[in-house]
């Protein structure tokens, strides 16, 4: 059986609008029992808050098993790597939340990890203490590279505008989870425990969830209801595998 992971900001709505085939497209996944994943890069939002959110826009009978944030599999990584490690934390509740329910410590003293994510919380006095402590050796970490979010009133900065001040204060680059590491992409297949020739990764952005699915070896499958456009295809020395203008054109033997 196949799985499906798939974005959604672009794909299933956008803004407060929910996208043409969306109803439908879940429940299909519901009636077929096929395992899935609604994967963001958006850190701030816990996984209850996704299921509150898609609930408003009428796609009801989620769970919070379904969702994959940036911050869920910074979290999942790092306590991979070194569990209870300390953390400085630039971000949401949604990211604390998350590294503290994976045991990690979250801590100004010694800490083996800075972690930055999007915070409008963000001031000179984080930026200074998180430059120090790169500086005495702690490890960079950032959730997602997005340098800016799309809102009704334009863009607002997101993580990588934070991630970028730190990378001009300390010299040092972060490595990031998020889309487009493929490491996101292998964190989510774990969780459904499927293969990625059997896995289908579904986005409307080419530099993030379409390069992610191609580096992890999925098929990919391109919505053209979000960022990316045909005309904009030309940009990238990759394609995906299909390409639809939303998801009710998709095609269900893909599913």
């Amino acid at each position: 059986m196949k799985a499906i992971l798939s974005d959604m900001d672009g794909v299933l709505y956008r803004g407060k609008t929910l996208l043409p085939g969306a109803a439908s497209f879940v429940n299909r996944l519901h009636e077929h029992k096929i395992p899935f994943l609604f994967l963001t890069n958006n850190s701030e939002q816990t996984a209850t808050d996704l299921v509150k959110r898609l609930a408003s826009l009428g796609l009801t009978g989620l769970q919070e098993e379904n969702f994959l944030t940036s911050a869920m599999a910074t979290a999942r990584f790092l306590a991979s790597q070194k569990p209870a490690a300390g953390c400085y934390v630039i971000g949401g509740s949604g990211l604390v939340n998350e590294l503290k329910k994976e045991g990690l410590t979250i801590t100004e003293t010694q800490p083996d990890y800075v972690v930055v994510g999007k915070t409008a919380e963000f001031d000179y006095a984080m930026l200074r203490t998180a430059a120090r402590l790169i500086a005495r050796g702690a490890k960079f970490i950032g959730t997602n590279p997005d340098l800016i979010d799309p809102i009704e009133e334009g863009f607002e900065p997101a993580a990588g505008s934070l991630l970028a001040a730190l990378t001009a204060a300390t010299g040092k680059k972060p490595y990031i989870i998020g889309k487009p590491n493929a490491l996101m992409m292998l964190i989510a297949r774990k969780i459904l425990a499927s293969h990625a020739s059997t896995t289908v990764m579904i986005g409307d952005r080419m530099d993030t969830d379409i390069v992610a699915g191609l580096e992890a070896g999925m098929t990919t499958c391109l919505v053209l209801s979000g960022v990316s456009t045909r005309h904009s295809l030309d940009e990238f020395p990759y394609k995906p595998d299909y390409i639809f203008e939303s998801l009710a054109d998709l095609d269900p033997r893909l599913l």
